[in-house]
């Protein structure tokens, strides 16, 4: 018994290899279960708010779309005004103050 012992402790396949198939197997269990745990919280994280459910949803996004329409029907869209928004190389607050300006002369008009 003694000798076996001594011999399996000088074997290089036992020293060196079954540790070595030992961190491989148990290492992919492990990173088995801290990836079920990353995707589980990416479950979470992701659940959806209602309005992007309900965009998902066919049975939900026809109630929607009939909620869109009874706004747009309350949009004048005849009285609408195209104001140009400043260009990259100009100052945008002194543009915008001109565009005030602008306004109130033609709203006093």
């Amino acid at each position: 018994v003694m000798f076996t012992l001594r011999t399996l402790q000088r074997n290089k396949t036992v020293k060196y290899g079954v540790p070595m198939l030992l961190l491989i197997v148990g290492g992919s269990f492990g990173l088995r279960e801290f990836t079920q745990i990353r995707y589980d919280a990416q479950k979470i994280k992701k659940r959806l708010d209602p309005s992007l459910e309900a965009k998902v949803d066919s049975q939900k996004q026809s109630v929607m779309l009939e909620e869109e329409y009874e706004k747009l029907k309350e949009v004048k869209i005849d009285e609408w005004k195209n104001i140009r928004g400043p260009r990259p190389w100009e100052d945008s607050k002194e543009y915008q103050e001109e565009q005030r300006r602008s306004r109130t002369r033609t709203s006093v008009e």
